[in-house]
């Protein structure tokens, strides 16, 4: 009986050195399998053997093979590596813009110079053939620039699109494989009672590979089964049904891919701020915080630059003495109707006022009762009985149809603005160099000092001209005063910040240096005037081939605060420049706060390999262990052969 328990637990030694070395091996040949964990043997004491005399142990059994896994530091891995992910995502494509508008050879400033340098070069020499060919082409160039600049946006948008849809696909394919590993996983366990070690570190690998394309959280549940929610808790695995994330396109831009759920039959678009983290919300929050923001800024500069522009060009008279036109050719904004409106109201939006344009776009709704018009940029909103309305110098129009309660309409005035900015001139002589068809002079009796300056008019001259002389007669006293003849429009005079109005035919208070508007025209009267003297300001039918009046303020408008900054006006240089550095910082930002989180993430996975890692050099001095056992495993029954030996020689 002795010799048979001594070989009995001879076997049991040899079985669990026998399982040691195959495990020891299996760590070896996956030592540089990513998302392998380590495996243990846990050997238990087989139960003892009362003998009368007392219990006499039956050798050892092998318990389980088990992985060495933390759970909790496999839950701040794949934390760590959605944030990871989606801020290298986003990095990745600011970088690229970032390179593209701070390059001084490529941006926007070197063509914006050349124009205005050649703007001035005209004004200069305003009859010169030559010269204002040179600033057709510059204005050409210019626009060539804009287009450019958003065709290279346009592609990264398309690029992005076209991320969104792989990556989604992805994921709905590593759901499929999760739902199943978890149906195995539950099989496995459910007929062995064992945990199948490798299938557990497919699944966990399959949640780390899911993590870096969006936010994910797994909740272990009962028998080894995981179920896995994406986002800010929308479930796509659960148990052993896997749920699906689709792209479609925007209710209110078809060319924009968003991201949607689909459940119960049902496809939801989901937000960016639903879908945070992984490339999927990197790219998202990319595209809604950086990309729309920097291509609206890019076309409000076109058409800010295109609609001050034609003001002043307009004002101005060409070299044949007729008004200026349209330098710039300027498209209207984009207005795109919700597919769920129900009625079928046509709404129009038109630029009136290309200074006071922000890069926001808006959002229009209609409650049945009120007009709501929100900026989206910073979610205000303005509530109006009626259209047509104008908002940030843009009007809001319901053309025709019916618009019912809770129809949306979305307004994008300057996202392809600078895509469709074209010069509207192709003949030399059209350029409106010459001022306006007005003139000024002194009465020739006059005896005082006082000269009239800067004769200048505003937008709207050109639509309605003076169509006789205004003249203006000084009367003495304190104060002195003027009359205005004809006396049937207001005058306003501007002095040091202060505008004072004054009713038609009522007598205007002299003060010298202070600027006189009336009929959209404006001068300065300046010096000390006698009592009697007249100045004149009269409609010219033609101007020299030297004007260059208008040249000159066009020359200027370089330099003018011509576009909207938010709480503030800046030049077209101001605004771009405005743009590369917010492109150029949060670009820093994001590489600064990836570097970090990599490291966090680098610090988690280290943990976890400290853990679950395979170590050589301990495997090797497994391997050694075990196969000490089971070669002393292989001595104690060969004793007990031995032993039984003599007892069959003894009997």
């Amino acid at each position: 009986m002795a010799t048979s328990n001594i070989l009995s637990i001879g076997k049991t030694a040899l079985n669990a050195a026998q399982v040691g070395i195959s495990t020891t091996g299996h760590n070896i040949a996956n030592a540089s399998t990513v998302g392998y964990s380590r495996q243990v043997v846990v050997q238990s004491a087989a139960s003892s053997q009362n003998f009368g005399y007392g219990y006499v142990g039956q050798g050892t059994e092998v318990a389980s093979v088990s992985r060495v896994y933390n759970e909790l530091l496999a839950k701040q891995a794949v934390n760590s590596q959605s944030v990871s992910s989606g801020l290298d995502t986003y990095a990745a494509q600011m970088t690229t813009i970032d390179n593209m508008l701070s390059n001084s050879a490529a941006g926007l400033n070197p063509t914006l110079n050349d124009f205005f340098a050649s703007v001035k070069s005209l004004a200069a020499n305003p009859n010169d053939p030559s010269t204002r060919q040179t600033m057709l082409s510059n204005a050409q160039s210019l626009v060539n620039r804009f287009h450019s600049t958003n065709s290279r946006l346009d592609e990264i948008r398309e690029g992005v699109n076209t991320q969104i849809s792989s990556s989604v696909g992805l994921v709905n394919t590593y759901a499929k494989e999760l739902a199943n590993l978890n149906d195995t996983i539950d099989k496995a366990i459910s007929a062995t009672g064992n945990q199948p070690n490798d299938l557990l570190d497919q699944r966990d690998q399959l949640v780390t590979e899911l993590s870096k394309l969006v936010k994910t959280t797994v909740v272990p549940q009962g028998q080894g089964g995981y179920n896995i929610f994406v986002g800010n808790g929308l479930p796509l695995v659960v148990g052993t049904t896997n749920f699906a994330l689709t792209t479609a396109a925007s209710p209110t831009d078809p060319s924009r891919v968003e991201v949607a759920y689909q459940s119960n039959g049902k496809t939801s678009i989901l937000s960016p701020e639903s879908l945070p983290g992984g490339t999927i919300g990197g790219l998202l929050q990319f595209r809604a915080e950086s990309l729309d923001t920097i291509q609206n800024k890019i076309g409000q500069i076109a058409v800010a630059l295109g609609g001050t522009f034609n003001a002043q060009h307009m004002q101005g008279t060409d070299k044949n003495g007729n008004p200026g036109g349209a330098l710039f050719s300027i498209a209207a904004p984009i207005v795109n109707s919700n597919s769920n409106n129900t009625g079928n109201a046509v709404i129009s939006s038109q630029i009136v006022d290309a200074s006071a344009v922000t890069s926001s776009d808006y959002r229009l709704q209609y409650d049945g009762t009120n007009y709501k018009i929100t900026r989206l940029s910073d979610k205000s909103v303005q509530t109006f009985t009626s259209l047509p309305q104008t908002v940030d110098g843009l009007s809001f129009t319901q053309v025709s149809g019916t618009i019912n309660a809770n129809d949306d309409y979305l307004i994008r005035p300057t996202l392809n603005a600078a895509n469709t900015l074209s010069v509207a001139i192709s003949d030399v002589n059209k350029l409106a160099v010459g001022g306006p068809a007005v003139s000024a002079a002194a009465s020739s009796g006059n005896t005082g000092s006082a000269n009239l300056s800067a004769l200048s008019v505003n937008s709207n001259y050109a639509a309605s001209p003076i169509g006789s002389p205004l003249s203006f007669t000084y009367t003495s006293g304190v104060p002195g005063t003027f009359a205005m003849a004809p006396s049937t429009q207001a005058v306003t005079v501007s002095n040091g910040g202060t505008s004072t109005t004054f009713p038609p035919g009522t007598p205007i208070t002299y003060t010298s240096g202070a600027t006189i508007s009336v009929a959209n025209l404006s001068f300065v009267l300046s010096g000390a005037p006698a009592n009697g003297d007249t100045f004149t300001v009269s409609p010219s039918a033609t101007n020299s081939p030297s004007d260059n009046r208008n040249g000159l303020l066009l020359a200027n408008l370089e330099n003018g605060n011509n576009v909207s900054l938010g709480s503030s006006q800046g030049s077209y240089h101001n605004a771009f420049a405005q743009v590369v550095s917010n492109v150029g910082n949060k670009t820093r930002e994001l590489k600064v706060t990836g570097a970090a989180e990599a490291k966090v993430l680098e610090q988690a996975n280290t943990a976890m390999q400290s853990e679950s890692g395979v170590n050589l050099d301990e495997e090797a001095a497994n391997l050694l262990r075990y196969q000490q056992a089971y070669q002393a495993a292989g001595k104690m029954m060969q004793i007990a052969s031995q032993l039984f030996d003599v007892l069959l020689q003894i009997g």
